[in-house]
């Protein structure tokens, strides 16, 4: 992998992903796609290219323009919550338009593998809205038929937020706790750095095809 394009960038899991290939020697070039630019110092390989989401022309030109040749991986990182959001409709147009439009630009454009930030419980059937939605956005970014599709299901991120959540981190403690006990492994929370490691790795995988990795197959992988 010599080039990465990067959406989510600003986010919990993107600016890990970020970190990791800045420091990576492997990669020559690393495109942040954003709505705002990053405000921490970046590598002199990394280039920012502030996009208007709502406009697919615009990242569709943004994505062409990304390198002479296509890059090798997109990463796919981009989301919010429904606090920020403010209602089901304006997190979906993040969590799932967006970054499904993006896929399919980057597809056109040449890009050959591209790894997504998923959920644990992910599925198009699911009743959860949040993990239904995630479903539909595998699904479909699946059917776009790139060479190499990599998808992660990681359980609750633990991270530094740019928000406060003190009952959060309380929960955190508890779920780090319980995560030990047999039957509840799987929701057992996970580092935003074991993640981003993990999505790299697997973008490193040459291997043609699909592969889903579920929450507590990522602490190996990373």
């Amino acid at each position: 992998m010599q080039s990465a394009i990067v959406l989510g960038a600003t986010g919990l899991v993107g600016r890990e992903i970020v970190a990791l290939l800045e420091q990576d020697p492997a990669v020559e070039r690393v495109v942040l796609l954003v709505r705002r630019a990053p405000d921490r110092a970046l590598a002199k390989k990394t280039e920012v290219r502030v996009t208007n989401f709502r406009e697919p022309a615009s990242f569709a030109e943004k994505l062409a323009a990304a390198s002479p040749n296509a890059a090798d991986v997109l990463f796919s990182a981009l989301g919010t919550t429904l606090k920020t959001a403010g209602s089901k409709e304006a997190q979906y147009e993040v969590d799932y338009t967006f970054q499904y439009e993006v896929a399919k630009a980057a597809k056109a454009a040449g890009v050959a593998t591209v790894s997504l930030c998923s959920s644990l419980g992910a599925s198009p059937d699911a009743r959860s809205f949040y993990t239904r939605m995630k479903g539909e956005l595998e699904r479909d970014v699946i059917a776009l038929g790139f060479a190499r599709t990599r998808i992660v299901r990681p359980s609750f991120l633990d991270g530094d937020r740019e928000e406060s959540r003190p009952g959060e981190k309380v929960g955190m403690w508890i779920m780090h706790g319980l995560g030990k006990l047999p039957g509840i492994a799987r929701y057992r929370p996970v580092s935003v750095r074991t993640v981003a490691g993990a999505m790299i790795a697997l973008a490193k995988d040459e291997t043609p095809g699909v592969k889903v990795v579920e929450n507590h197959e990522l602490f190996a992988l990373a």
